[in-house]
């Protein structure tokens, strides 16, 4: 049973409070192991302005950076970005040969800084099907940071939670027939070491942006017990600020996992 969310009508920070007193206030309480992130509304952004949509996309890898960021300073452990969907392929071929180039850029701008902070980034998705430039862009990021210790940072890149839990299923299916489990051994514990977030702590919070009220198949095995925050902020205008005024919300929720 998915967790009750709460939707945030704002644009802006409605805490009243500044950044340094939010910092403050969200040390006082446990701060959530894992965040996932839909980051939606680049195109919107960018028609409101006047720009194309590639334009967005240019705004929301910086904010990307900024999340990084203001994730870093509080000491989350894992972040997840949904940063391109299995069903993303249907966007016109414009704005997929960009997003595609993104991660090439981000490379060049951001790897430096992501070493120096001991964050380590996964990719998780099939990038093998995606162009070879962005295959090798994003395989040296994974490569460079494989030995870091601090945040860790998922990209969900040509991801689907549906297609994660079906490959999954298959892998379990083979190593029965090999002998290499038992089929009574099948529980949930042994299913999260098929997934491709094996090892990671199920997420805590899932923010969406842009409005839009729905999961979107992303970590849907995963997402069973997290809570989620809906805002209508779209992605570019998501700072650091609002970031965590949605981890002070989910600060203040009762998690009781299906319990009284």
């Amino acid at each position: 049973m998915l967790k009750s969310f709460k939707r945030w009508m704002g644009s802006g920070g409605n805490s009243g409070l500044t950044q340094s007193e939010l910092l403050e206030e969200i040390r006082k309480h446990p701060i959530p192991e894992h965040i996932g992130i839909i980051m939606d509304g680049n195109g919107r952004w960018a028609k409101k302005r006047g720009l194309i949509r590639t334009a967005g996309h240019a705004a929301g890898m910086k904010r990307v950076r900024d999340i990084i960021r203001a994730a870093d300073e509080i000491g989350i452990k894992v972040l997840t970005f949904y940063s391109f969907s299995t069903e993303n392929w249907k966007r016109p071929k414009e704005e997929v040969d960009y997003l595609m180039k993104l991660p090439v850029k981000f490379l060049k701008t951001d790897l430096q800084e992501l070493i120096d902070r001991n964050a380590k980034v996964q990719i998780l998705g099939e990038k093998e099907k995606t162009p070879s430039f962005t295959q090798k862009a994003l395989e040296e990021f994974e490569d460079k940071t494989k030995n870091n210790t601090g945040l860790i940072i998922n990209f969900a890149i040509n991801y689907g939670s549906r297609d994660e839990i079906l490959r999954a299923i298959h892998h379990i299916i083979d190593d029965v027939k090999k002998g290499n489990i038992d089929k009574d051994d099948i529980n949930e514990e042994l299913m999260n070491r098929y997934l491709l977030t094996c090892g990671l702590p199920d997420p805590d919070l899932i923010i969406r942006t842009s409005g839009e009220i729905r999961i979107s198949n992303f970590l849907l095995w995963q997402l069973a017990y997290s809570e989620l925050f809906f805002t209508d902020t779209l992605w570019p205008d998501f700072t650091d600020i609002l970031f965590y005024e949605a981890i002070n919300d989910f600060q203040h929720r009762s998690r009781r996992y299906g319990a009284v």
